[in-house]
């Protein structure tokens, strides 16, 4: 007897093939969607902060790391200087190097193995964020994880720059400061900080990065105690 496949076990696998793509590609969109929407608040904070329509888009733009630009953000609207903004969203952007490597494998070769263009790494690149790389890693298969890294990056890129683009407009036609909206990239911030809090180690790089800027807030400029709080993080590197 032939040890072929028969055409219905194609039938099957193909189906299966397909339902799982459709999977992937469904939660993706959806996680897009949703974190997409959290650039209304970045746009009408960063119009309260200082900045106009199209500094804020340009920023969601060409930056496009929800962190980054909320940390970047907030030290303008506090006064800081430009690099002292661009030093504390340089520093939240360093995960993403780690991000690049962890998926180099996986998007930077097609399906026989072979290098992708140097054009393709590099539109990639732009696209290496905490969404699109927590996307790709859950995937099981190579393929699967270029269509949930593309499928996100794409929708969230759009999402993100829409919404933006929307607060922003609704910023410069409201007083956001009379509404409260100044205190979005504060509130943004501690909002990250609950789960980090539950382990010893979060907790020792919380006080220790307080402490450093409660020192150093009163004799350095607006922006400076953030980079150098940073030490904090030293407690949360495993030995």
């Amino acid at each position: 007897m032939s040890d072929a496949p028969s055409p219905a076990a194609d039938s099957t696998d193909s189906n299966a093939a397909d339902a799982e793509r459709k999977r992937v590609v469904t939660a993706s969109l959806t996680l897009g969607g949703a974190v997409g929407i959290t650039a209304l608040s970045f746009g009408l904070a960063a119009v309260s902060a200082g900045a106009n329509v199209w500094q804020a888009c340009a920023l969601s733009f060409f930056t496009f790391t929800g962190a980054s630009q909320f940390s970047a953000m907030s030290v303008v609207g506090a006064g800081g200087s430009v690099g002292a903004a661009f030093g504390g969203a340089a520093l939240l952007a360093v995960r993403n190097f780690v991000y690049g490597l962890a998926l180099a494998g996986r998007l930077t070769n097609d399906e026989r193995g072979r290098k992708l263009p140097l054009l393709h790494r590099l539109v990639a690149a732009q696209f290496v964020i905490d969404e699109t790389t927590a996307m790709s890693t859950a995937q099981p298969q190579p393929r699967l994880a270029r269509t949930a890294f593309w499928v996100t990056a794409l929708s969230l890129f759009v999402t993100w720059n829409l919404g933006t683009l929307i607060g922003a407009l609704a910023g410069s036609l409201l007083d956001t400061r009379a509404l409260g909206f100044d205190a979005a990239f504060p509130a943004a911030f501690a909002a990250m900080l609950p789960p980090h809090l539950r382990t010893r180690r979060g907790r020792l790089a919380a006080i220790t990065g307080a402490i450093v800027m409660v020192a150093l807030t009163p004799f350095v400029p607006i922006g400076i105690p953030i980079l150098v709080a940073v030490v904090g993080v030293l407690f949360g590197v495993r030995p």
